[in-house]
């Protein structure tokens, strides 16, 4: 018997269904449009772990009780060259972009800002921020912890989260130059997707409950996920749960995945960005320093190399043209929601 064809929409049809059925599972309509645009983003651009899949995610969140869906964040100033947003228990977008104005004011002033956002839950890549940020010229950096899924080099036991880092550069007449990854071997939206597909993954992917490693996807999200790139991948993940963990007042992993009591939330915690005006550093010879980066960036494609977002930018060229397809599966279980 074959699979049922994919779903076509455009992504005007897709947003209006995200949204929709955020409002359907209870999100006050700010949080709705916020969490729906990250999704369809996601899907835009090809990244089917961080897209309207996403969606089943934060309806469990919101059943489950770990998240507040009508949250209202809260701004604050906490120096002259920190932001701080009070998600309030709801998911992180709404808090983002409450915050993101104030911090881009703060780096323009005085060359460099940071914006803590705490007591948010998040469940998205970090790509959409630093892209943004990136967009309005200046450079950006963000992390944030996660659940503790993932096992330090050397052990088989959870401590850290998938544990992104994600950064941003702007380019004149160009898309920014943006990478984020996770600290983990893989995300763990992707080991969901073969989960759900019934396909094995690497065996290098993470280990069962009793430290084996393991190609079963069930396996791995039931013990402990690894750390790309043995002891440094570990290293990094424990500097994200250090930047956007204790420094801003926020949960670790291990205390985030203990709050969640069970309930199979979305991480809740906090996260950092730093936004860094070029300007401030080079004033006048800023355009002489920016065109510089941009040899650097020659010098790696011109021997075949691609830029981190390369494959993202080139499919968002093609999905706003020609729409996306959503699995038939993913789209069915996406349409009950709300209904039962």
């Amino acid at each position: 018997m074959s699979e049922a064809a994919p779903v076509a929409m455009t992504l005007a049809e897709l947003r209006t269904i995200a949204r929709a059925k955020l409002r359907a599972v209870g999100l006050a309509d700010g949080h709705a449009d916020a969490v729906a645009e990250t999704m369809v983003a996601g899907e835009r651009d090809g990244c089917a772990s961080h897209g309207i899949y996403r969606l089943l995610v934060a309806a469990n969140s919101v059943a489950a009780g770990v998240v507040v869906p009508d949250a209202v964040p809260v701004v604050s100033e906490p120096a002259r060259a920190l932001v701080r947003v009070d998600g309030g228990g709801g998911f992180a977008q709404l808090a983002i972009a409450r915050g993101l104005p104030l911090l881009l004011d703060k780096a323009r002033a005085g060359g460099i800002a940071a914006l803590a956002l705490t007591n948010v839950v998040h469940f998205a890549a970090l790509w959409p921020e630093v892209e943004a940020i990136a967009e309005a010229g200046l450079v950006a950096l963000a992390v944030t912890p996660s659940h503790a899924w993932v096992a330090p080099a050397g052990g088989t036991r959870p401590v850290f989260g998938t544990n992104p880092i994600a950064f941003g550069w702007p380019r004149a007449g160009k898309p920014p130059f943006v990478f984020d990854f996770a600290t983990s071997a893989v995300a763990r939206g992707e080991i969901e997707l073969h989960r759900r597909a019934g396909k094995p993954v690497p065996d290098d992917w993470g280990y069962d409950a009793d430290g084996n490693a393991t190609t079963d996807a069930q396996a791995v999200l039931a013990g402990a996920m690894r750390t790309f790139g043995g002891h440094k991948g570990s290293a990094l993940a424990a500097m994200v749960e250090l930047l956007a963990g204790p420094l801003i007042g926020d949960m670790t992993s291990a205390e985030s995945i203990a709050a969640d009591k069970a309930r199979g939330g979305s991480p809740i915690g906090g996260e950092l960005v730093i936004a860094i005006d070029p300007a401030g550093f080079l004033g006048d010879a800023v355009a002489d320093h920016m065109a510089r980066a941009e040899t650097l960036f020659a010098a790696i494609e011109e021997q075949g190399a691609r830029l981190p977002s390369a494959r993202r930018y080139a499919a968002r060229k093609v999905s706003l043209r020609d729409g996306v397809r959503i699995p038939a599966g993913l789209y069915e279980d996406i349409m009950r929601i709300g209904t039962e």
